[in-house]
């Protein structure tokens, strides 16, 4: 009975999450494009559909809790909204809404991902997924490594050369959105499920990248002349700048706040015991 019962709530999930990405299509859809657009987009969804498959068979073999299931399934949504949804074209010509975008890929999404915890569920998809995790948990054990990797790809892309060129060539939006969302996600992961032996180099890693983003957004928010493209506002482009300083800025914080308190827990608790 209780088999019955978890089949038909996978299967009503399974439908929801089916008509929640059937939105984002029908409001903007990139496969009525056409040329690099199109191929860019379809590479995009299939992609992101392949990732969502492998965790949902993983999840039918290994069962995540309900709250780490949602935040998977919700940040999965989230990507979708962000790369094929109307979220995307507004991105072309507003560069508040392209910051929106990318805070999404840097802040949101991935500390959704590190949260869910989704390695048990990909791992139990075959020995080739656990041999490719275990090689990104070796990684995860260097967090102020992997803020420098982070930075290096924000401050890349966010040149005017190369923020100009992923906006005029969908190949290279791509490839932008590719780099911000894996050094954001494997960042992330190292801070979330740091342990007490890296717990120093996770939070230098939080105030090393709220420090860096923020300096970014600063001088988007007081520049008195465009920085990128030309069509775009001055107002908006240092709406853009105050959208990375302040709420982006604020995951960082929560971030290290919560592990701060972790740490004068384990302080606290060593001093107990002797």
């Amino acid at each position: 009975m209780r088999l019955n019962f978890l089949r038909g709530s996978k299967s009503k999930i399974a439908g929801l999450l089916l008509c929640c990405f059937s939105w984002p299509l029908q409001a903007h859809n990139p496969l009525q494009s056409d040329g690099a657009t199109y191929w860019a987009a379809l590479l995009a969804v299939v992609m992101l559909g392949v990732f969502w498959l492998l965790y949902s068979v993983g999840s039918l073999l290994r069962s995540p809790s309900l709250w780490q299931a949602l935040l998977f399934h919700s940040s999965v949504l989230l990507c979708a909204f962000a790369v094929i949804g109307p979220l995307d074209e507004w991105a072309e010509t507003s560069a508040s809404a392209h910051m929106v975008q990318h805070m999404l890929f840097m802040v949101v999404i991935p500390p959704m991902w590190a949260l869910s915890r989704p390695l048990a569920q990909f791992a139990a998809t075959g020995s080739w997924g656990r041999a490719l995790w275990q090689r990104l948990l070796k990684i995860a054990g260097y967090p102020l490594s992997l803020a420098y990797l982070h930075a290096a790809m924000v401050w890349f892309w966010h040149t005017p050369r190369f923020y100009v060129l992923a906006l005029e060539h969908p190949w290279w939006h791509l490839v932008e959105h590719m780099c911000f969302i894996i050094s954001a996600a494997m960042l992330w992961w190292a801070i979330l499920n740091c342990n007490e032996r890296n717990r120093s180099w996770a939070l230098l890693a939080l105030l090393f990248t709220l420090m860096q983003t923020g300096f970014l957004g600063a001088i988007l928010t007081f520049a008195d002349s465009l920085l990128y493209y030309p069509t775009h506002q001055l107002a908006d482009q240092q709406l853009a700048g105050l959208l990375m300083w302040v709420p982006g800025g604020l995951p960082y914080l929560l971030a290290a706040a919560w592990l701060g308190y972790r740490w004068l827990n384990s302080v606290a608790a060593n001093h107990q015991q002797r």
